[in-house]
């Protein structure tokens, strides 16, 4: 095996054959793994998100009730509200799927957009809160090697998640479950410990409101709830990751979705709530170095097991470990997620459409190495800072969380004659939309200030790009049109049978000349290169061998019927094209091939020409733009220019027929 590929099979794994029927069960996720994928995001965030709403509370420590309950209803709630999209939507797409489809492109652009920069968030979070967890056990690092240890995770992350979504997540299932145990242990002996002091802190609780309210007054006491409770906004910023991920769900995707929001709602509503009646309960103090979390974990093993005993000790180690690993798998929500919203939004050509192309491992590669590379600029911008990173994140997530609770709401309103059960949906819905609206708007007027504006800021400004990458797709695209209007109707030579196959005509001998074009679907591009090819070189080319190959993307990538349709699809236009070619007096022929990789795939097609054809010209179209730049450069694909260097490096001629395009 030649070295570059042995490198990229010990580091990527061996490639996966995406005809192989079995395909989609090897790489998809049951429940619990989809758990662990999918919901350790919002588990992870229980690690910081309830810390931030109790020490926002400052000396109003009993308030802490209030948001206790506060943060556990809203768990409650917007789970079961994407319990209801996921139901609509069994193909996935989370939030901008839901916001196109059903209030609009505008507005899906606004939250996939707002979604692609909180994964970049989540990832860049998640790993400084990792860091500093694991901090803890040390008694504190200094901020700068923390931040050299958050950039390393990351890159880390990059390469685990490249090679496959189900290896990555087996590798951290035994974390995820060794932090269920640990904490739930914590919070079970927390709250059980002081059951009997429940009489006295509702005692306690009353006064410090009518204390409060003495001295903030009424709307000053709501007002530090509402800050508190934005502050912890970050608990929630995985519950749409379901959602959003259920292509990789074992089928039946929506049964498997919906329980695997079941767990994330019972899991993060017990563990967020029981964290912040505990660090009350146990009266945790913020320490210099360490988190809540190891304070109230040190303080409880202390009780239980004895103070400095070697298994309060362990207890202590063990479950810093566990916490400061789960926030790294939290993580892989950022990389499963973000790549597919980019994915969804590079097929309706808001980014590159390279975004949506599959690797070898059947992953979205470039989605991934964009959001490892984003997370990366965010933690050099924070220096990896919790505190900063803490104050421009979780306002975008419920920007798409009202987007997608207001296109629900006007789904449920607009079917209201169909659906039978449209009121109970509806209600769901609307106190979702009223709630995540009204977190919105105080998560946003508490953070602008204090740095949210950058979220802002970024947000807008990708935005920005993609409306101008649509608006260059969109001129491409017409124009493109415009000579598929005129070429792919000019007159053909006899129709195909019944069956769509075209009747096959004499072979020719190896020593024909034959021009080998490269395609892509039935179109002007296709017509434009036979036509050329036919002008410049007169009655020389006899044979005409048309190559096409079906790449697998994240559009058809859901299931064999899939794969299938996009064979049959791919070989209906090759019949097309050796039709045309016919008409004009050639011998004409086709060869297709499915896979992932259009390079490696068209360069053995073309090996399997030149095997039965001595004198074969390959000849692949290109657009040309007037002003090439790198815009241009990434918005279409080299691939032609790939191919020439592959196919010449081997010995085959290959000529580039330039498309001039003025946009």
């Amino acid at each position: 095996m030649p070295l570059k590929d042995l490198t990229k099979r010990v580091f990527l794994g061996k490639s996966r054959d995406p005809l192989d029927p079995s395909v989609f069960h090897k790489v998809s996720l049951v429940a619990f793994l989809a758990w662990v994928g999918l919901g350790a995001d919002g588990l992870s965030s229980s690690c910081y998100g309830p810390e931030e709403t109790f020490i926002a509370l400052g000396t109003h420590r009993h308030l802490a009730v209030f948001l206790a309950l506060a943060t556990a209803v809203t768990v409650i709630l917007i789970s079961a509200s994407y319990s209801q999209i996921i139901q609509l939507f069994p193909s996935g797409g989370g939030g901008y799927l839901v916001a196109s489809r059903l209030l609009g492109r505008p507005a899906g652009l606004v939250s996939g957009a707002a979604l692609v920069v909180d994964y970049a968030m989540t990832i860049a979070m998640q790993v400084a809160a990792t860091v500093a967890a694991l901090s803890s056990l040390a008694g504190g690092v200094p901020q700068s090697r923390q931040l050299v240890w958050s950039l390393g995770l990351v890159v880390a992350l990059i390469f685990l998640n490249v090679r496959g979504v189900k290896e990555s997540v087996q590798i951290l299932l035994p974390i995820f479950v060794l932090f269920l145990i640990t904490h739930l242990l914590v919070i079970l002996f927390g709250l059980g410990r002081h059951v009997t002091a429940v009489p006295e802190l509702a005692a306690a609780t009353r006064r410090e409101w009518n204390g409060t309210v003495a001295t903030l007054g009424l709307w000053g006491t709501i007002a530090l709830l509402l800050r508190a409770f934005s502050m912890g906004g970050g608990t929630y910023t995985g519950l749409e990751a379901v959602s959003n991920g259920l292509q990789v769900l074992r089928e039946p995707r929506v049964r498997t979705g919906r329980r695997t929001m079941t767990y994330m709602a019972i899991s993060l509503s017990f563990t967020a709530g029981g964290l912040i009646l505990s660090y009350l309960l146990t009266d945790v103090h913020r320490v210099q170095g360490l988190t809540l979390n190891a304070v109230l974990i040190q303080k409880l093993s202390a009780e239980a097991l004895g103070a400095g005993s070697a298994w309060a000790s362990s207890f202590v180690w063990l479950s810093l470990l566990a916490e400061g690993a789960l926030l790294l798998v939290g993580a892989q929500a950022g990389f499963l997620d973000g790549p597919r919203v980019l994915s969804n939004m590079a097929i309706d050509s808001w980014v590159p459409h390279r975004f949506s192309l599959l690797s070898e491992r059947l992953v979205t590669q470039n989605g991934v190495f964009v959001m490892g590379g984003a997370a990366l600029g965010i933690l050099l911008y924070t220096g990896g800072s919790i505190d900063v990173i803490v104050v421009m994140y979780s306002i975008n997530v419920f920007l798409t969380f009202t987007l997608s609770q207001l296109g629900m709401c006007v789904h449920w309103w607009q079917v209201r004659r169909e659906e039978s059960s449209w009121g109970r949906r509806l209600a769901i819905n609307g106190v979702g939309l009223i709630l995540t609206a009204t977190i919105l708007v105080v998560t946003v007027f508490m953070k602008f200030r204090e740095g949210g504006w950058v979220t802002v800021l970024i947000t807008g400004s990708l935005i920005g790009i993609c409306v101008l990458v649509r608006r260059h797709y969109s001129s491409v695209g017409l124009l493109m049109k415009r000579a598929d209007d005129v070429l792919t109707t000019l007159p053909r030579y006899r129709p195909a049978d019944s069956s769509g196959a075209v009747p096959k005509a004499e072979p020719v001998s190896r020593n024909t000349p034959t021009a080998v074009f490269l395609v892509s679907g039935f179109n002007g591009l296709g017509i434009h290169s036979l036509l050329q090819v036919q002008k410049y070189f007169p009655r020389y080319f006899k044979n005409a061998v048309f190559l096409s190959v079906g790449v697998v993307d994240s559009a058809n990538f859901k299931g064999a019927d899939e794969i299938e349709n996009l064979k049959k699809e791919t070989e209906r236009d090759l019949n097309r094209y050796v039709e045309f070619a016919r008409g004009l007096g050639m011998h004409a022929e086709h060869h297709q091939r499915i896979g992932t990789d259009l390079l490696d795939e068209i360069v053995e097609l073309c090996r399997g020409v030149k095997e039965r054809y001595d004198r074969p010209i390959f000849f692949a179209s290109k657009l040309i733009f007037p002003d090439d730049n790198l815009v241009t450069r990434a918005l279409h694909n080299q691939t032609p220019f790939a191919v020439q260097r592959r196919l010449q490096f081997e010995g085959l001629q290959t000529v580039i027929l330039p498309i001039q395009v003025h946009v």
